[in-house]
């Protein structure tokens, strides 16, 4: 079977929107919300292991994180609805096919983000302001929301990744259906890329909480002792670099060991070339910042502002080489650039407005959060 008879017809509405614009707001959306997903992905882990640490700054680190964590679970909940609004309106025909192959573990994604919500929330009131070990039923609470929170990670990474593989529509269409009706139990584990792909996010993840880290101290962790704030420092360039390291071996499979020949050819060729190569050692400025002050005195908010935003621009540089590359495969099958397109300018200039309302909203309530957050732990 040709995968391409399983491809979604092109909508005789079109594009309401340049597919510059739409995939403009795919990435920005997926990399604001990579933020705070990459703090639950593997920073709850890393508090939980913390939580039975002998060094006390490390058990009130994990303390701090977990009960911040309700709130930054909201705000990636929220912040991931643009990124899966537009690859909606713009991957549509590549989207619903994939996802109705899979439509159970994609709807389990629901199940799975209330149950570890809740979870979470059981886990950070327990705290209840102490750095103390909690009880067992919190603590199970709380190892059952991570490991939920890592096997959604795995369901979207077969998603995304199941979009791009549409060479092996047919037969998982054919493997997984009644009567030529998809049962949507598939899972795209028969592509060896998802796997890279999925722990090289967990080296980013681990990146990522690192750096909050230092913020947290910087921002908000006024109150604590200066044992504390100067533990941070090393704490945050040892966990940077597990992660990078971890980035970097993952990152290599995934580039050497699953790129098509065809996607080798372009990324590893001028100009893409330059943006594979600094997408690969973005990392590293952010971790000489990091060494640079590995003994010395706990960042301050300016330097702390400039390691929040290099880090954001590694987040950035993934999320466009990343499309870049599901542009390629996908342009096997279909050119998503070459749609009709059919300007609808309300929708538009509504959606823009509601996107710097809802951002100046979070930022208000950051600010009112980071206020609550720098009360000491005691």
């Amino acid at each position: 079977m040709d995968p391409a008879t399983l491809i979604a017809p092109s909508s005789p509405l079109g594009y309401p929107a340049p597919y510059w614009f739409l995939v403009l707001f795919k990435v920005l959306g997926f990399v604001l919300h990579s933020v705070p997903m990459n703090l639950w992905y593997t920073g709850i882990i890393i508090a939980l292991l913390l939580r039975n640490s002998h060094d006390e700054n490390g058990r009130l680190f994990s303390n701090r994180l977990m009960k911040q964590m309700p709130i930054i679970i909201a705000l990636g909940i929220n912040l991931g609805i643009v990124p899966l609004l537009f690859v909606q309106v713009a991957y549509y025909k590549a989207f619903y096919p994939a996802t109705i192959l899979m439509a159970w573990p994609w709807l389990a994604i629901i199940a799975l983000l209330t149950i570890a919500y809740y979870g979470i929330y059981i886990y950070s009131y327990s705290l209840k302001g102490t750095v103390h070990k909690t009880s067992r039923w919190p603590l199970w609470a709380g190892w059952v929301s991570a490991l939920f929170f890592v096997a959604i990670g795995f369901i979207f990474v077969n998603g995304f990744s199941l979009m791009a593989n549409l060479s092996a529509w047919p037969d998982i269409w054919k493997n997984t259906s009644v009567a030529g009706a998809p049962l949507g139990t598939a899972l795209n584990t028969g592509d060896i890329s998802i796997w890279p792909r999925w722990l090289m996010m967990m080296g980013l993840a681990m990146m990522t909480t690192a750096i909050y880290s230092v913020f947290d101290c910087a921002f908000m962790a006024t109150g604590e002792s200066a044992g504390y704030k100067r533990c941070i420092n090393g704490f945050a360039f040892r966990l940077y670099t597990v992660g990078m390291l971890w980035y970097a071996v993952f990152g290599f499979w995934y580039s050497f060991g699953t790129w098509s020949a065809q996607t080798k050819q372009v990324m590893f060729a001028y100009p893409a070339l330059i943006l594979t190569a600094v997408t690969a050692v973005s990392p590293g400025l952010v971790w000489l910042i990091l060494l640079s002050r590995f003994h010395g005195a706990p960042f301050k908010k300016p330097a702390t502002l400039l390691l929040a935003i290099c880090q954001f621009l590694v987040l950035g540089l993934n999320g466009i080489s990343r499309q870049i590359v599901q542009n390629i495969d996908i342009g096997v099958y279909f050119d998503v650039t070459a749609e009709q397109v059919n300007i609808q300018w309300s929708p538009m200039v509504l959606f823009l407005l509601l996107f710097v309302a809802g951002l100046l909203t979070i930022i208000w309530l950051l600010n009112r959060a980071i206020g609550e957050a720098r009360r000491p732990v005691t």
